[in-house]
């Protein structure tokens, strides 16, 4: 064979090769990104914890409830299962809230339980928490 023609052959291999790579790349890269759950997977896969009543760092006291939802029925039950750790990560995460805190942060309190629960997690993932409940007296 000529060697210019086997120079040729030899770099659109390579070409048509890392092109495949990029695109074989992109293509489970989309596929493997989660869909947005629909509603009856969020409730089929949700958790609500009991009521939770503790002190604040200014005397008042707030009485508050979670839903956890998560990427799966395995890690729904986990959730269930790991209620107390729920308990103690709010206690500790309250003891330097404020009712101010509570009027008006309540986002990085449900980014908080989101990133130290996952933490724990053993089977799926915590994809999102809200705050259902919330008094403060």
């Amino acid at each position: 064979m000529n060697p210019k023609l086997m120079k040729i052959l030899v770099t659109a291999l390579v070409v048509i090769t890392i092109g495949g790579a990029v695109a074989l790349y992109f293509v489970l890269n989309n596929s493997s990104e989660s869909e947005a759950m629909t509603i009856d997977e969020m409730v089929d896969y949700s958790y609500t914890t009991s009521e939770m009543r503790t002190d604040l760092e200014d005397g008042s006291f707030v009485l508050i409830q979670f839903q956890f939802v998560t990427n799966s029925k395995a890690a729904k039950a986990e959730i269930e299962k790991r209620e107390f750790q729920v308990k103690n990560e709010f206690i500790k995460e309250s003891v330097s809230l404020t009712t101010k805190d509570f009027k008006e942060n309540l986002t990085n309190l449900e980014e908080h339980m989101q990133s130290v629960m996952n933490q724990k997690m053993t089977e799926g993932s915590i994809t999102d928490v809200l705050i259902t409940s919330k008094v403060i007296q």
